[in-house]
């Protein structure tokens, strides 16, 4: 053997046995079925009378299906049965006798809204139209036999709100949508009396209001494109609105308009550095309880007396935050939902009466073998000094150093990254990898000022810079190994890996795109029609693409396909709705034009993500071995997974 390669041997040999003494140092592997597979329980409400508990948990089957017990017994039963796909979006009919839940097909989002006899389990389709997506349900506990539901029955591209008999199952059109509407309020006579819609040539907002059904609708106020609101609720006497909206101040308000008038009359909540966040209403006096806000954690301001001493027990039940997320029609039992980062989410019964909290369960209980790891906010400054708001979660056991690294970019991109259990953040952790999730310019929650600072800056724009600024820190910091580091996305966060390997493709060692677009002219090209309405939005946000295509190109990651260097994942819904199959399939397409290195999965049951639990356990196990072998972490080897759709192409 030659000097030089037994140098080289002895190299590599040192290296694999400093990985191997540096893995020794994590807590034992957790397996993806227990970080990413189902939940064992998860999302329990209380049904109308406060007697019985409704959940979401695996079939014999393993699919999620509603499950009901009785509060205090052990008399759990399942009450649905769908075989093929997660049901994850249910709650209780009024009467309790009755459970509603939405399903779509394959992921197309395409929704129906499903009832279920809990005493018979048969199911009705309460929308059996086909093609035709449900929104905007709405149930009121003094209208138990109606219910309200948006429907593009009458034209693909809006919703009008129809009035369902839940006896007879007729459907009867309430309100007709003049076409630019995307969400209606009702008031406390169960009528629609507010409408927020949206400019399709300027993309501003403005919130309409009549003073009955037989009245005309009013313009009340309006939000020129750059300023953050919406409404929230009318007051009980139906004379006035709580309202959130930044005219005026950098971050939203939630304040009382008069609906006469358009005047406020008071401020009921404001936080200078962070938007309004969570807002809890009382369903039967319409009085604001408490407000969220949210910089790193979620704080509440109490509003309510009635409430605060309600709220100062739950703080104390667990570290962590903590939301009221459903309550019985007395208001005497709430279920409360607690979320830290180093554990499962966990879910409580509170009696206001006793001021006792009985934990019910986790979503699950597995994670309690394994130590999991924490969540830190952390601030960092991009290149023009703007301040970013981001999420730091560091592998346990082992130094903060050279790590390899992966930055998790959130999808939207108009959403943030918030403090809490993040199943991704632990597994990356558990294998060895800091990971970083920053909420870059363009995100929203930090002001109309953070969230306008995004416009016109995708791809080679500011909004991709705080992404390479954010990596940058980590090295500076001495956290990440500058070799080893990956951008992983869904989404738009697909997007940003893309566009991070075309247009600063020096900075990783390798991108996994979840659904991510690769054109703009062609995302914008085959959105959801129901999108017409937000579509200006998109343009004033992000340039107007389809007529300048000069634009075009320079964002879009497809004509720089050429620049990628490192090994890509690329895994895409046969089905989404949202960014079509073809996004991916003519990126791949470029790429292997050229021989670039890159994997494409599809998986053709699904859409704008992975909802089934085999699919989500084959992708997750492709991703493992993926960054095992261009980071180095360690890893749990992929397996073919029954039942799974995926089509390696």
């Amino acid at each position: 053997m030659r000097k030089t390669q037994t140098k080289f041997f002895i190299a590599v040999t040192l290296a694999l046995c400093f990985t191997a003494a540096a893995f020794a140092e994590l807590p034992p592997l957790i397996p993806r079925e227990v970080l990413v597979g189902n939940p064992e329980k998860a999302a329990p409400k209380i049904s109308p009378d406060g007697t019985r508990l409704a959940y979401g948990a695996p079939s014999d089957k393993g699919v999620l299906n509603v499950w009901v017990r009785t509060i205090g017994k052990a008399d759990d039963v399942q009450v649905t049965n769908d075989t093929v796909r997660t049901i994850r979006i249910f709650f209780w009919a009024e009467d309790g006798k009755h459970l509603f839940y939405m399903q779509d097909i394959g992921g197309d989002e395409n929704f129906h809204v499903f009832s279920v006899d809990l005493e018979s389990k048969v199911v009705r389709d309460l929308t059996p139209f086909q093609g035709i997506r449900a929104v905007n349900l709405t149930l009121d506990k003094n209208y138990p036999n109606e219910m309200l539901v948006g429907l593009n029955l009458r034209d693909r591209r809006v919703f009008d709100m129809h009035r369902v008999d839940l006896t007879t199952g007729a459907v009867v059109l309430d309100t007709q949508n003049p076409g630019d509407v995307v969400g209606w309020i009702t008031d406390s006579a169960f009528q629609i009396r507010g409408a927020m819609a949206q400019n399709p040539k300027d993309a501003s907002q403005m919130l309409r209001v009549r003073d009955s059904k037989d009245k005309p609708w009013r313009e009340l106020l309006t939000w020129p494109f750059g300023e953050n609101g919406g409404a929230d609720d009318f007051t009980a006497d139906g004379k006035a609105m709580y309202v959130e909206t930044s005219i005026g101040a950098d971050t939203t308000r939630l304040v009382k308009v008069d609906l006469a008038t358009g005047k406020e009359l008071a401020t009921i909540a404001a936080n200078p550095k962070v938007d309004v966040g969570p807002v809890v209403i009382h369903p039967d006096t319409k009085a604001v309880q408490a407000v969220g806000f949210n910089y790193f954690k979620n704080e509440w301001t109490v509003l309510d007396p009635s409430i605060r001493d309600d709220f100062a027990t739950l703080a104390k039940v667990q570290r962590g935050e903590y939301y009221v997320t459903s309550r019985d029609r007395a208001d005497k039992n709430w279920i409360v939902t607690y979320q830290t980062d180093d554990g499962p989410v966990a879910w409580y019964a509170y009696n206001r009466d006793s001021k006792k909290a009985e934990f019910l369960f986790v979503n699950q209980s597995a994670l309690s073998k394994y130590t999991l790891a924490k969540m830190e906010g952390v601030t960092i400054k991009a290149r023009d000094g703007r301040e970013l708001v981001g999420y730091l979660t560091l592998p346990v056991g082992v130094e903060a150093k050279n790590l390899p690294f992966v930055l998790n970019v959130h999808g939207g991109p108009w959403a943030r990254d918030t403090w809490g259990y993040d199943p991704e953040a632990q597994w990356f952790t558990n294998r060895g990898y800091a990971t970083l999730q920053v909420n870059f310019r363009g995100s929203t929650g930090f002001g109309k000022a953070y969230l306008n600072a995004g416009n016109g800056e995708w791809g080679v724009g500011k909004m991709q810079d705080d992404l390479t600024d954010a990596v940058k820190w980590a090295i500076a910091n001495g956290i990440a190994d500058p070799k080893k580091v990956c951008i992983y996305g869904g989404s738009y966060g697909g997007y940003a890996t893309l566009a991070g390997l075309v247009f600063t493709p020096e900075l990783y060692a390798c991108g996994v795109d979840i659904v991510g677009p690769s054109n703009i002219k062609t995302l914008f090209g085959s959105i959801p029609p129901y999108w017409a309405p937000i579509k200006s939005e998109f343009v004033m946000r992000i340039g107007d693409v389809e007529k300048d295509e000069a634009l075009n190109q320079k964002i879009s990651p497809l004509f720089h396909a050429d620049k990628v260097r490192v090994p890509l994942l690329i895994a895409q819904g046969a089905n989404d709705p949202r960014v079509n199959i073809k996004e991916s399939d003519q990126m791949v397409e470029a790429m292997r034009a050229k021989g670039l290195p890159m994997t494409y999965v599809v998986y053709t049951d699904e859409g704008h993500g992975f909802g089934r639990p085999n699919n989500r356990l084959d992708f997750y196990g492709r991703v493992d071995e993926f960054l095992a072998k261009h980071l180095g972490g360690r890893m749990e080897p992929w397996k073919e997974i029954a039942g799974s759709s995926a089509s390696v192409r």
